[in-house]
This record gives C-alpha cells, sequence and structure tokens, in this order.
C-alpha cells in the first residue's frame, strides 16, 4: 500500500512505527520518501554466531566497574549518573515515575509494567505507555510525591533546567536519576544501569546481545553491496545540522551499509548533533547520492522543503530524487528499536538488499519479548 505524504507524516506522528521484534506491517511503504519498516525478529543463535566480527564488539558485562565519561556502574550496587550522583541500590526500585520517552520504552523492554507508576507528555510507544498517569517537570513537586514514587528517571535538560523539583524531590527521599547516552557504547551502559536499578541486570544483557546480533545481521546484508552510497543525514533543517560521526543516529545508517558524507562534523555539547552548515554540504554535493533526513519534534521538514532549499539543486541526491525522510524515534532514540532504524534505512539505500525476505531468512520463531 502506497500512501502520500500527508498520510506518511500522520503515519509517522501516530502509531504506525512497529517494532521489529514484535508486530510488523510489511505492506506499508512510501514511495521515494519514505519506505515503512520490514521486520527483523530476534535473530537466531546460529546466524549472530557467522556475523561475530560485529564492528562494535563491547564487553559482555561492565558491572566489572568500567566507568565512561559522563556516567557509570561503580560497583555491583552503585551507579553514577550524569547529574554526577552516586546512588547505591539496595534493592530494586518498584515505584518508577519515567519523564523521558526513551526511558519509558526501554523500561518496558526489561519486562517492567506495574512498577511503572508515571510517564511524561509525549509517550508514544510502547502502548501501554499511554495507560500510565502522566507527569511533567513543569509539575509542582507535591503531585509528584503524592504517587509515592521512590525513583524519578530524568534526562540532563531536566536537571539542568528544573533544579529545584530535583531538589525537593531528593530531599523527599525519592531516588533521582539522570542518564541521556549519546553512542552505542554507552547505550549499552546505560541500559545495564537501567537494569541494575530495576533489579533486572539479565534482561538487560539479553538486551545488548540481542541487539548486537540483529546489528550484525544488518551489517551482514550489507557487507556483500558492491557500491557503498554516500549519505548526508539531515538532523536539524532550520540549522543545517547533521549528527556527530559516533552517534547512534551514524551507527545505524553505517550499519546499514551508507557512507556518512559528514565524517567530519562537530559534536554540539554532549548530544547526538553536529554543527555542519550549508556550505559544507554544497562543498560535497556530488558525493552526497541519498539525502536522509530524521522527522519528529525535533526537525519537521517535508521532501518539498528539501528539494527546494536554496542552492540544493547541485546535490546529486536532489537531482535524481534520493531524498527520505525517517522516524527520528527510532534513529535518536537509545532503545531496541533502533534496528528498525538500520532496517528501514537499508530499505531507503538499498532496496534490493534490505527487504522482507531478508528480514525473513534472519528471523526466528521467537520474537524479542517484553513478557
Amino acid at each position: 500500500m502506497f500512501m502520500n505524504r500527508y498520510q506518511h507524516i500522520e503515519w509517522l506522528q501516530g502509531s504506525g512505527t512497529q517494532h521489529l521484534f514484535g508486530y510488523f506491517q510489511s505492506g506499508k511503504r512510501k514511495h521515494r520518501g519514505f519506505r515503512a519498516i520490514a521486520t527483523i525478529q530476534k535473530i537466531s543463535v546460529r546466524f549472530a554466531l557467522l556475523v561475530l566480527c560485529f564492528a562494535v564488539a563491547l564487553p559482555a558485562t561492565i558491572f566489572a566497574g568500567t566507568v565512561y565519561p559522563g556516567f557509570g556502574v561503580k560497583s555491583e550496587t552503585v551507579i553514577r549518573d550524569q547529574g554526577g550522583r552516586s546512588i547505591a541500590v539496595g534493592r530494586p526500585y518498584r515505584r518508577i515515575i519515567s519523564l523521558y520517552g526513551a526511558h519509558t520504552e526501554n523500561l518496558f523492554s526489561l519486562g517492567l509494567n506495574a512498577e511503572i507508576i508515571g510517564v511524561g507528555r509525549h509517550e508514544v510507544y510502547p502502548p501501554e505507555a499511554l495507560q500510565k498517569r502522566v507527569f511533567s517537570y513543569h509539575d509542582d513537586p507535591e503531585r509528584f510525591l503524592s504517587a509515592r514514587p521512590d525513583l524519578v528517571l530524568i534526562r540532563p535538560m531536566i536537571d539542568r533546567g528544573y533544579p529545584a523539583l530535583v531538589a525537593r524531590l531528593e530531599k523527599s527521599g525519592v531516588a533521582v536519576v539522570s542518564l541521556q547516552p549519546v553512542n552505542i557504547t554507552e547505550m549499552f551502559l546505560y541500559w545495564q544501569i537501567l537494569g541494575l536499578l530495576t533489579g533486572k541486570k539479565s534482561r538487560a544483557e539479553e538486551m545488548i546481545g540481542t541487539f548486537k546480533a540483529a546489528a550484525s545481521a544488518c551489517q551482514a546484508l550489507a557487507a556483500d553491496i558492491p557500491v557503498k552510497k554516500g549519505v548526508f543525514f539531515e538532523a536539524i533543517h532550520s540549522k543545517m545540522k547533521t549528527f556527530a560521526p559516533d552517534s547512534m543516529a551514524v551507527f545505524a545508517l553505517e550499519a546499514a551499509g551508507g557512507i556518512n558524507i559528514a565524517a567530519d562534523a562537530r559534536r554540539v555539547r554532549q548530544t547526538n548533533i553536529a554543527a555542519y552548515g550549508k556550505e559544507r554540504i554544497l562543498a560535497k554535493a556530488g558525493q552526497i547520492d541519498v539525502y536522509l533526513a530524521q522527522y519528529g519534534a525535533m526537525n519537521r521538514p517535508s521532501l518539498e522543503m528539501i528539494r527546494n532549499e536554496p542552492g540544493f539543486r547541485v546535490i546529486r541526491a536532489i537531482q535524481e530524487n534520493e531524498i527520505y525522510l525517517i522516524d527520528e524515534m527510532i534513529v535518536s532514540r537509545p532503545t531496541m528499536r533502533l534496528i528498525d532504524g538500520i532496517f528501514e534505512i537499508g530499505r531507503s539505500l538499498y532496496p534490493g538488499t534490505f527487504h522482507p525476505g531478508a528480514a525473513n531468512a534472519v528471523r526466528t520463531d521467537k520474537p524479542f519479548s517484553r513478557q
């Protein structure tokens, strides 16, 4: 089934994107603007063994005390968050409010549900999150305290912008943990921290293993592509920004076989985003085979906006109408659905390789489960 642009945007804003480890709609595709996600379910152990050369192979366990910049695991029971807090976990937290959609999605992936007593205002996935009580960092602290949480998960933006709320919660004995990874290494560590906080360490390791195997499978699909395509991956159109070279979005692009044309971009603060600018984009116009842009709350371009941007007519991708939009939630958030992003990018770049049949070839009978 083909969708026009407005159906495509409505689909992105709604619940059309399905998790590759859950349900999947293989028929929904956007002609030239968006090819909807095929499905990869949990990769079989036999297939994963064939691709153990995974480019970002990391230690299976980081609970031994390895410390990464910004946050880390100090011991089996103590973590350090990005606000510099050391939190000793005597027992798993059981009444959790999550104020960031990635936290919420990962908590469900870890098998939690009843333990999640509140979520932020902009939740869209998974569907169970929409049934939870809604909180905002704009709320009076007493509204939080009336729900009797023992843990509130935030990200650094909230930590910096709303110190009074954080201080009041902590004064009342509520643990506050601030986390937001910006690359794959940090994402795995972040999942492990969530597992330690919630008593789901083994599930966190299962998530990491499943992700590595699925990412390796996608890399294996791309390995035999003889000529790789150069891609400019837009993060924010109005400011001509791209993604940092070690960001999750660029990891997804490269795992799908794309060549990041903006590999010389410089990160903006401690984020996924990198400054670039129109002049540098146009200087590489002949190298850009595909123009890819994330679409969502951070960036709301249209195909016409990109196509008609002054000066862009010299870009090869614009001339050949190789312009694609992709849901920011599957390329910019540290969740299992980043695998969806890899496969979706692959379908845009190399539809003959990343097709439903290829996904079926690496599917097992038992998908990744949130049960």
